[in-house]
């Protein structure tokens, strides 16, 4: 039997935290159940992840950032897309919807909140950052 691959470009999405809170966006569209999610977007040709986590954040909320590391990577069981999950911290600016055709909506989330915004969970590699970024 044959594997197919997904040949799309992959996604980075950027954890970012300030002032003990993660940065969630809600898209204007949903992804199957995905309503509320960390800023992402596709990885451009010459990006890497962290780089596109960065620049990611900067166009749908026009937060500056800095990326800091890939916390994990996987194939994600709702869309079916290569993800890269970027550790970031908020550098300059305050967050808004700078992105009004992507991103309807931003929250800055507390640790104990995030089963509110993502009921179904999350990737156990960025649970386990957000727990100590958090909580420390």
């Amino acid at each position: 039997m044959q594997q197919v691959f997904d040949t799309r470009p992959g996604i980075a999405a950027a954890i970012v935290i300030h002032e003990g809170r993660v940065l969630m966006v809600r898209r204007r569209v949903s992804e199957g159940e995905l309503s509320w999610q960390f800023p992402a977007g596709k990885i451009e040709a010459g990006e890497d992840p962290v780089q596109a986590a960065v620049r990611e954040t900067r166009e749908e909320t026009g937060l500056d950032v800095a990326g800091h590391r890939v916390l994990g990577e996987r194939v994600h069981p709702k869309t079916g897309r290569r993800l890269f999950y970027v550790a970031c911290e908020a550098q300059t600016g305050a967050a808004y919807v700078a992105a009004p055709g992507e991103v309807a909506e931003l929250a800055w989330v507390l640790y104990a909140e995030i089963p509110e915004y993502v009921p179904y969970g999350i990737f156990e590699p960025v649970q386990a950052y957000l727990e100590v970024a958090l909580l420390a």
